[in-house]
């Protein structure tokens, strides 16, 4: 209960932070969910996430499609592309077979722009996949959405390559 508390008071002072920093720099005012190619930008087909019945063991199983947790994003985007539908499906009929399953969608960006920048930026991909999954019929209460910028890369280069596997969203389950 604690822990909730704490997480709900980051996620205030994270979107108190992002309103009253106004960098200037106007994101795409794109729907967070729209049709686009069939690859991410990691060079992987995402459509090919199938749909399972989903047991909590298969949130600890790498060969489970509920081991893939990340959603890519284009350059200086926050939509959510189609190739992304399954992925989220897979994820949706987990929560909602599993009420008391809880996730934190953590919204990441690559290195480049400023820090107040990053952070919206990433507010608004973790908002994209929380609104996904919130359509696909889980509840509310089951998600939080928080931006860690450009803070927790998960490649460190300075390529194309290293900048779009930083530019997602990760479905962490608590």
């Amino acid at each position: 209960m604690k822990n909730n508390a704490f997480r709900v008071f980051l996620s205030s002072v994270a979107l108190v932070m992002l309103g009253a920093c106004s960098s200037g720099v106007k994101l795409n005012d794109q729907p967070p969910v729209s049709d686009t190619s069939s690859t991410t930008g990691n060079g992987t087909d995402s459509r090919a996430v199938p749909t399972v019945n989903a047991t909590g063991d298969d949130l600890n199983n790498p060969n489970s499609p509920l081991a893939k947790r990340s959603v890519y994003f284009d350059y200086d985007s926050f939509v959510v592309k189609d190739d992304y539908r399954g992925l989220i499906s897979v994820h949706a009929r987990y929560l909602q077979t599993h009420a008391g399953a809880h996730v934190i969608i953590q919204g990441n960006t690559d290195e480049r722009g400023g820090s107040e920048y990053n952070l919206a930026l990433g507010q608004k991909r973790a908002e994209a996949v929380r609104k996904a999954l919130s359509l696909s019929g889980v509840a509310d209460s089951q998600m939080e959405a928080v931006s860690f910028g450009k803070e927790k890369p998960k490649a460190l280069g300075h390529d194309e390559a290293s900048w779009a596997e930083n530019r997602r969203a990760d479905i962490v389950y608590q």
